[in-house]
Parts: structure tokens; C-alpha cells; sequence
């Protein structure tokens, strides 16, 4: 009786001469169509991350060019440093920030050595294209590999807040230390701006804190592990440019740089100051003298920094072509 039923109801609004098969093909074809008009919906749902990503690292190229080609090669023809200690400092400065997130995304993902790559793109990204364009990056390339972690955000976004707090308590700590020593040499006007900057500093990170219950994703405890090793990686890199810098000039005290490494950190945060290189070269001068050496031995730094920049894309890219040819 329900059989019948069933077969009544499916013939009982068809047209004539159409059986139930026929309806039920139909109504397959049917969603088949639908699901067809669908996919180029689905297939850019699925492969927004990796637009995202092409269309950064492109970016990251014409950054590095425009770089490279407006001042980065006159830094290079300055005085290069002989000490081959030097250039093992500064490797190990440069690859202290990708490092320091790797060991952060290691505890939290569990991400492969390869992900290392995509951190110092992150670096590239934020250095040449515009801030924090690098962590969106990250966060595309976290996204395209969905098995690893499904929801990349809250951590990326932890991350790079704590990040910025981070630097912000370091500048503030070196402004107390800095700024006693520092006072007889500033002029009056750069000395209000830089007070001015450490309190927009401390103003910027002040609402994180008092709403870090709503702002933050991660665990309390986690949030201070990753708070703390954004610390240590900030003060290794004070600690390793102070000694690079005193392998390239050893006439001047390692305890004069790395008081010159704190104020590149502090100059380097403030939001006050336009021209952040020229103040800190002043700076400089104005504390250990030796203009000319020292504004050599910064430009090539900075070059240096941009070359390496521009090494890792070509490799990186180069890689990613074999990849896709082989495939």
C-alpha cells in the first residue's frame, strides 16, 4: 500500500507520458546544472589565498625594484666591512624575526620548516610593500592549507598584536633609559617630539590591554609565551646589530653601540619623526662622531638588508616555477 502510495505521488503531477525515472533524471540533470553554475563561485572561494598570495609577492618584486633602483645600490658602493664576523651577525639579525615567529607557529600549528619561507616573505612584505601587508600574506598562505589549521585568524591576529605591543614596551623601556642620557644632547624641540612619540606609543598599546579579554583568541598563558619571545627576539636584534656594527667599526665601544642599537629601536617606532634614518644618523654622530664612517657603515646595512631581500624572492620564486613545471 505504501509502494503504490509512493508511485501515485511521483506520477500523479507529471506530464503525460512521463515516468517517475524520468523525473528523477531530470531533477538530477537539474542539480547538476546548479551545482556547474556554481563552481566558479566555489573554485575562488577556494583559491582566494592563493590570489592573495600571487598577487603580494608580485608586489613584493616591484617594492624590492623600486627600492633597490632609487637608493639601494649607492648603499652598496660604500665602504664594504672586511670582518667576516660582520656579515655572521647580520645573517643571524636578519633571519631573527622569521625565526622568532617560526618558533611561535611551531608551538601553536605545528608547522613544517617549511613554513619558514613564508615567514620571511612576511618580513619581505612588511618591509617593501606596506605595514602588516606580510601578515596577510601569512594569513593567505595559512588558509591554503586548511588541513594544518582551520582557523588561522585569531592566532595571526594575536600574533601580530602582541608583536606590536611587544616592540612598544621595549621602545618604552629604552625611552626611560635613553632619554636622561640623551637630553643635553637632543635640541629642545626633538626632545618634546620624542616625549610626545613614547606617549602616542604607550596611548596605542594602552586599549589592547584593558580589553585584551575581547581582543585576544588565545589562552592567557599562551599569550604570554608568545608575548615573551617577541621580547627576546627584539632585544637579540638590538644585541646582534650592536656587535655587527662593532666588528665593522671596532674603534668604538660595544657598550656605545648597543646604547646605539636601543636608540634604532626607539627611533624606528616613533610616530612623530618623518624622517627616521636621518634622525638616527644624527644621533649617532652626534654620540661617537666619525659622520662619514658611520653614515656609510648604516647605508650599507640598509642595503645589505635590501639585497638580501631581492636574493631570497628570485630563489624563492624560482623554486615555486620548478614546482608548478614538474607538477
Amino acid at each position: 500500500m505504501r509502494t503504490r502510495m509512493t508511485g501515485s505521488a511521483l506520477t500523479a503531477g507529471n506530464p503525460p507520458g512521463r515516468s517517475a525515472a524520468g523525473v528523477v533524471q531530470a531533477g538530477v540533470v537539474q542539480a547538476g546544472a546548479d551545482i556547474v553554475g556554481l563552481e566558479p563561485l566555489k573554485t575562488f572561494r577556494s583559491r582566494w589565498p592563493a590570489i592573495i598570495g600571487a598577487v603580494l609577492t608580485l608586489a613584493m618584486i616591484a617594492g624590492l625594484a623600486r627600492e633597490l633602483f632609487a637608493h639601494g645600490l649607492a648603499g652598496l658602493s660604500r665602504s664594504v666591512p672586511s670582518d667576516p664576523r660582520f656579515y655572521l651577525c647580520f645573517a643571524l639579525l636578519y633571519m631573527s624575526p622569521p625565526t622568532g615567529d617560526y618558533v611561535i607557529f611551531r608551538r601553536l600549528w605545528g608547522i613544517p620548516v617549511a613554513g619558514l619561507v613564508a615567514l620571511i616573505k612576511k618580513r619581505i612584505a612588511n618591509e617593501v610593500v606596506f605595514g602588516y601587508s606580510g601578515d596577510a600574506y601569512f594569513y593567505a598562505w595559512a588558509r591554503a592549507r586548511a588541513r594544518m589549521v582551520a582557523s588561522p585568524f585569531g592566532a595571526v591576529k594575536d600574533v601580530t598584536i602582541l608583536s606590536a605591543i611587544a616592540g612598544n614596551a621595549i621602545t618604552l623601556a629604552m625611552v626611560a633609559i635613553a632619554l636622561p642620557l640623551s637630553r643635553d644632547l637632543l635640541p629642545p624641540d626633538l626632545f618634546k617630539t620624542v616625549l610626545g612619540s613614547a606617549a602616542i606609543t604607550f596611548a596605542i598599546s594602552l586599549p589592547f590591554l584593558i580589553f585584551s579579554r575581547r581582543v585576544f583568541s588565545l589562552p592567557r598563558a599562551t599569550l604570554w609565551w608568545v608575548f615573551m619571545i617577541h621580547c627576546i627576539r627584539l632585544m637579540c636584534g638590538s644585541l646582534l646589530i650592536a656587535l655587527a656594527w662593532h666588528f665593522a667599526l671596532p674603534g668604538v665601544s660595544i657598550a656605545m653601540w648597543l646604547f646605539l642599537a636601543a636608540g634604532r629601536l626607539l627611533v624606528s617606532r616613533l610616530p612623530l619623526v618623518p624622517n627616521k634614518d636621518l634622525l638616527f644618523a644624527n644621533f649617532a654622530i652626534l654620540l661617537i662622531g666619525q659622520d662619514q664612517a658611520l653614515s656609510e657603515l648604516v647605508a650599507f646595512t640598509a642595503a645589505l638588508t635590501l639585497l638580501v631581500h631581492v636574493i631570497l624572492i628570485v630563489i624563492f620564486s624560482g623554486h615555486a616555477i620548478a614546482m608548478r613545471t614538474r607538477a
